[in-house]
Formats: C-alpha cells, structure tokens, sequence
C-alpha cells in the first residue's frame, strides 16, 4: 500500500499489474481464483453459504486458502479473489461483490474512506507485515553513504510509514510531532540527510530497487519483498515492533458497514485467529508476516 496518493480514477485502474499477483504459491489444484480479465460475480447473500474474499495473493491468499477446510467443517465454503492492486478490491466491496475482503491495515482504509466516501470497517486484525529498509549492497545503515538514493512507497499511510522508518534509523529527521495517526510526507522532512529521497507507486519499488545502482536503498512494504523474494532477514532496518506500528498497520479483514457480526464475518475470523493459522504465518514466512492476534 508501500505515487502520491491512493489512484482512484478509471484510466489509473486500467494500469499494467504488479509483480504480486503472480508471486503466490499455486499448483494445478489450487482454488484461488485470479479475476483480472474476468467478470465480476456478485457475492452471494442470505442463506448461501459461500463466502466471498477479496485479496491479494501473498500472503493473504495463501493464508485465505490454509483456513478453506476449518470454514468447510463449519459448513462454508471460501471463494478467494485474487486482486493485484490496492483499489479494486475495495469498490468490489463496496459494491457488494465481496463479502469480505482481507490486503491492507487500517489507516489505508480510512484513506480510502475519505477519499471514496465510502464506510468500511475493519473486523478484526490479522497479522502485521514488518516494513523493511533494503540496502543494494549495503548491509548495514551505518555504511550509507551520504547522497545515496533512498526509494520509497509514496500514498499516505506508506509514505509515513516509510518516513518513520528511515527516522528510526536515524537517516532523516521529521517534526516533533510525527506520528502514524498524524501521517508525514517527504515535504515534512526537517532534515533529510543528504539523501535522495524518491516517492514512487508501491508496487514498483521492489522491482526499482533490484534494478538500482550500488548503494541504493529501498523501503519496501512485506507483502512486495515477499513477492519479489526478499526476506526480511535480509533487510539493514526493520520497523521496531514494540512500537506501535504492530497494531497501526495490522492487516485487517474489512467488511461493510453493518456486516462487522454477520454470520458469514463471524466464521471467517473465527478460522483465522487460531493457533494453527499462527503457526502457518511463522513456519512460511520466517517472520516476513506476524501473527497479531
């Protein structure tokens, strides 16, 4: 979500798919269904007993696709749409195509909300996706060099994010008051250090930063380092979790208005905060996702 602010218009829709969409895992017995050139079907309603998630593919999907057995037993089943980006999956909600849909923390929505007009809530959290600062040959802060460009995810709450995170390592300084509820953008930067500091879409900084120069830095959000094969042990800074940026950018299940207790939302989140789920996040993603339940 880590390009100034969240695209909404028809013609930014229509923009070529990021990397992510394609980096989950699957095999020719997978459900997972990709919808980009398909048709949108309405989420059912009612007595059905399907359950409609929209979601990015990793790790959402994967997660989503884990929990299909535990949602049988109670007697749904789980349609999983795949989306490649940070907007769609949202109006397919709010039209009432999704009964659900699971790829982004709080502050993204209430953006969104802002921006759309719309009203979706957040249900429940999920898991937290550590931001990471990636160095190109770098492998430690203490060995940037001054000047060096510094790429990072450019809407809201990512920028923010991102900013923080290069203040925590005390590349760049921001004001006083800077914090997550607040939101930053690079023209808050009190002192920048020297560095190029470059905003940029979200789902093109990983594939800018491996095509860097020497030196070059990156901070880049866990679902995209994950997709372009970066792992998080890797990474010269990490967000620090006893923070509160656990909980800020908890990815969430987000609902309708008025859907937060439905039957259907009950027994989603019901198969997901388990401790088989946990142990899932920690065995696959070696800490590149954390459980926050």
């Amino acid at each position: 979500m880590n390009i100034k602010r969240i695209i909404t218009s028809a013609a930014a829709l229509a923009v070529s798919a990021f990397v992510f969409a394609g980096c989950g895992s699957s095999d020719s017995s997978s459900t997972i269904e990709n919808v980009k050139n398909t048709d949108s079907t309405a989420a059912v309603t009612g007595e059905d007993k399907t359950i409609v998630v929209g979601a990015t593919s990793t790790p959402h999907g994967e997660v989503l696709e884990h929990v299909k057995e535990a949602l049988k037993s109670k007697g749904y089943e789980l349609e999983i749409k795949i989306y490649d980006d940070y907007v769609l999956p949202n109006k397919a909600l709010t039209d009432k195509e999704l009964d659900a849909n699971y790829f982004q923390h709080t502050p993204y929505l209430n953006s969104y909300n802002s921006e759309n007009g719309t009203d979706l809530k957040s249900a429940a959290e999920i898991h937290y996706e550590p931001f990471g600062l990636y160095g190109n040959g770098v492998t430690s802060v203490k060995d940037v060099a001054k000047g060096a460009s510094i790429v990072i995810p450019a809407d809201d709450s990512n920028e923010t994010r991102a900013l923080l995170l290069l203040q925590q390592e005390g590349l760049i300084k921001l004001p006083d008051d800077a914090s997550a509820s607040k939101g930053v953008t690079t023209l808050d930067i009190v002192d920048d250090g020297g560095y190029k500091i470059t905003t940029v879409q979200a789902d093109t900084v990983a594939a800018q930063f491996q095509n860097s120069d020497k030196g070059s830095l990156a901070v880049i959000n866990g679902n995209y380092a994950l997709a372009a094969g970066l792992k998080i042990k890797d990474a010269i800074a990490v967000e620090d979790a006893s923070g509160d940026a656990a909980h800020t950018y908890a990815n969430i299940i987000a609902v309708r208005s008025g859907d937060e207790n439905s039957e259907k939302v009950k027994a989603l989140i019901e198969v997901l905060k388990t401790d088989d789920v946990k142990k899932f996040i920690e065995e696959k993603y070696n800490g590149a996702v954390v459980a926050i339940f």
